[in-house]
């Protein structure tokens, strides 16, 4: 299934919305304004919420938790590297996302146990303010698609301070 992800056009609590490849609505995201931290719902279409990304302050390096009904489901964390930059989406057992690419170019992949199972591309839209979400079957899109949400809010940190 390749999702649409518009690149972030912040708003009051950066809200948006994921569409599939057909152009409906699948996810939103609903980002808690003037809060301590990025706080972001991530919800189905009926407006469920599915997961809830809350970013870990006083970390030494970008971390943020996915939480599924209130537990700790996961967390994105950005890896020090001298020449790239890599996430990886650390899953409790040994089911983590290595993230690596051009990050800045929305070209990038997750990878679980040396397989690829999702490609982000800009390539998937003709639109330059969307990029696409290809993930394969039986794959966690929730889990794909919120990391891709951090690696947005990281990046866009960066050039804030930049």
């Amino acid at each position: 299934m390749i999702y649409r992800i518009r690149e972030k056009f912040w708003s009051w609590g950066d809200d948006f919305a994921i569409h599939d490849d057909n152009g409906k609505e699948r996810y939103y995201v609903d980002g808690k304004a003037f809060s301590w931290g990025d706080k972001l719902s991530f919800q189905d279409s009926a407006r469920n919420e599915l997961a809830f990304i809350s970013q870990k302050m006083l970390s030494w390096k970008p971390r943020y938790q996915i939480l599924i009904d209130g537990e700790l489901f996961a967390e994105v964390i950005k890896e020090w590297s001298w020449f790239n930059k890599k996430f990886v989406l650390d899953v409790p057992g040994p089911n983590d996302y290595s993230i690596s690419g051009s990050f800045w170019n929305h070209e990038f992949v997750f990878e679980r146990k040396g397989k690829e199972v999702a490609v982000v591309s800009k390539s998937f839209w003709g639109w330059t303010d969307s990029y696409g979400v290809d993930i394969s079957d039986h794959e966690d899109s929730v889990a794909i698609l919120c990391a891709c949400i951090v690696i947005d809010q990281v990046l866009f940190d960066e050039k804030k301070k930049s």
